[in-house]
């Protein structure tokens, strides 16, 4: 044990991996279903290894956070620009007024208090549950014109703070939104997001649209043509309009001919059907089995079913579509055998309903025939195939720009004021995300490079942080704890009761948008699930990315403001 010790502390990179590895652990564990997530668990192992007296160099933690900063602008950049638009603007003004009641309470909280810049800035993050305020209020306290112990000092208090308020930031935010929100917003609170469905459309489970059933996903049968209807020639069309369920179509894929054995891979509408064909139908499995009088019986035909199926994810750049409802799709020649599975609008999920809108930059799920889903990627706008290849060179000019943007400072006094390097380059992800929705052809990045920029980048300086403070956590713990905890409450409560009543009162949005605005406002993922159990319903999604977006953002900067406001 002692070699080990000696050996960590001599090779301090060994610590940062070692605090990442059982910070995730920590955070992983589930207790009554909460658990305290990747970020606090790093930070509180960060802090037991930091016992050790170990120390690193600060280039490598700015290093990984501008790298996770760089993620986050990227991500929310094409929803960010978008409500910027006329449509967007009610959802953008909350989210701002939101943020800056955020920044206001806890400014006037840390002020009642008597909190110094280090513990304010950790109130203001933990309790809003934003941990790049850590490091944004790190560089800005590095710029004060204080001696360079008091700024480590401070610099050291900030995860402390964070660390007492993060926990009733993410569960009771999610509580009093789920729990004491709708009581706030009047009578019947789940009738009216009911009735607000039915304006866009209908539930997906309504009666009036088989929407859930037909967006499970491709459901290919051959059905043999026997019932009464074939007694005379039909076509393709009057067979698929026969067979629309309830507004969704159906769709005939293959023909085997009964006259000659011969396959007809792509039939036209015009294409002609008689008794005793077989047809490959693509559609809702209840319509195409539900009535065997309606068109015949299902067959065993394995070589009229070998086909190529594909699933892809496309990007939607097309500005025939942008802006228009999810039902203007329907019947859409271009999309004629292809299943909508999913849209994806940053990192929330859209409910589909017809009268949803589809924005630039939305990423949509489709499914069918290789051939027919290439002719309806093409349409919507430039499919997103699987690749494991990033573009580095776009990460690292919009990095490099970022932080030349963040070096740019006016003096107000003696007080220099810039964005940082971290601001910088947040803008700068914004800008280039936002570009990459306009010219899909160039600046890509996966997924799962994206979640590693974002998860890797912000708790490797999570975990350096935790471990530069280490020596100092338990004294700041001792000294303001229990004061932290309280004023985190008030933090992280009041802004939210301030932006229910907004939404009644001022904005009078329905009110799971209202609930779902404040959720994405404060950037609380946690909060937008217990929303949609509560409502049953996924309409607060709608609400919750545009005011992520904004939230994410403005949030991040009163890192800045906030030290700026306590000096």
């Amino acid at each position: 044990m002692e070699w080990i010790l000696k050996t960590i502390q001599g090779s301090p990179e060994l610590a940062i991996f070692l605090t990442l590895a059982l910070g995730f652990a920590i955070g992983q564990i589930k207790i009554k279903g909460f658990s305290l997530g990747a970020v606090t668990g790093v930070l509180l192992m960060g802090v037991l290894i930091g016992q050790l007296g170990i120390s690193i160099s600060p280039t490598v933690k700015s290093a990984f956070f501008l790298i996770f900063l760089f993620a986050v602008g990227y991500s929310v950049g094409p929803q960010f620009v978008h409500g910027l638009k006329k449509e967007g603007l009610p959802q953008i003004a909350f989210a701002a007024l939101v943020c800056v009641s955020c920044l206001l309470v806890g400014w006037v909280a840390a002020i009642i208090a008597g909190f110094d810049v280090g513990n304010a800035a950790g109130l203001l993050a933990g309790a809003n549950t934003i941990s790049a305020v850590i490091g944004v209020a790190s560089d800005t306290i590095n710029q004060l014109s204080i001696d360079s112990s008091q700024k480590q000092q401070l610099i050291n208090h900030i995860p402390v703070a964070y660390a007492v308020t993060y926990i009733f930031g993410t569960a009771g935010t999610a509580w009093f939104l789920s729990s004491i929100g709708p009581k706030l917003l009047g009578k019947d609170v789940i009738g009216q997001t009911k009735k607000y469905e039915e304006s866009l459309g209908g539930e997906i489970q309504d009666d009036d649209s088989s929407l859930e059933y037909a967006y499970d996903g491709a459901t290919f049968r051959v059905i043999e043509a026997g019932s009464s209807f074939f007694n005379q020639k039909r076509t393709v069309q009057e067979v698929e309009n026969l067979l629309v369920n309830k507004g969704w179509p159906v769709y005939v894929e293959q023909i085997r001919s009964a006259s000659n054995n011969e396959i007809i891979s792509n039939p036209t509408p015009d294409t002609t059907i008689n008794r005793g064909d077989r047809m490959v139908l693509n559609g809702p499995l209840d319509t195409i089995l539900s009535d065997e009088n309606l068109v015949g019986k299902e067959v065993a035909d394995l070589e009229l079913l070998d086909f190529k199926v594909e699933s892809l994810k496309v990007m939607v750049a097309n500005k025939e579509i942008i802006g228009k409802c999810l039902h203007t799709l329907k019947y859409n020649k271009n999309r004629h055998g292809v299943i909508i599975l999913k849209i994806h609008r940053g990192k929330t999920t859209i409910p589909l309903l017809k009268n949803v809108t589809i924005q630039r930059g939305d990423i949509v799920e489709i499914e069918g025939r290789k051939t027919d889903v290439d002719k309806f990627a093409s349409y919507l706008g430039y499919p997103e195939r699987p690749t494991n290849v990033t573009d580095i060179l776009y990460i690292g000019l919009g990095i490099f720009l970022g932080g030349l943007l963040g070096s740019l400072s006016i003096r107000t006094g003696n007080i220099p004021l810039s964005l940082s390097a971290s601001g910088g380059v947040l803008i700068m992800g914004i800008i280039f995300g936002w570009l990459r929705s306009l010219r899909p052809t160039f600046g890509y990045i996966p997924s799962p490079s994206v979640w590693l920029m974002n998860n890797l980048g912000l708790n490797m300086f999570i975990a350096v942080v935790g471990i530069n403070a280490g020596p100092d956590f338990i004294s700041g713990l001792k000294t303001a704890g229990v004061s932290l905890f309280i004023a985190g409450i008030f933090v992280s409560i009041v802004p939210m009761f301030i932006g229910i009543l907004l939404g009644r009162y001022a904005f009078k949005f329905n009110p799971a948008i209202t609930l779902g605005a404040c959720a994405g406002a404060r950037t609380t993922t946690a909060a937008l699930g217990a929303l949609e159990d509560t409502l049953q319903s996924k309409v607060p999604a709608l609400s919750y990315t545009t005011t992520y977006a904004v939230g994410n953002t403005l949030l991040i900067i009163w890192g800045v403001v906030i030290v700026l406001l306590m000096s």
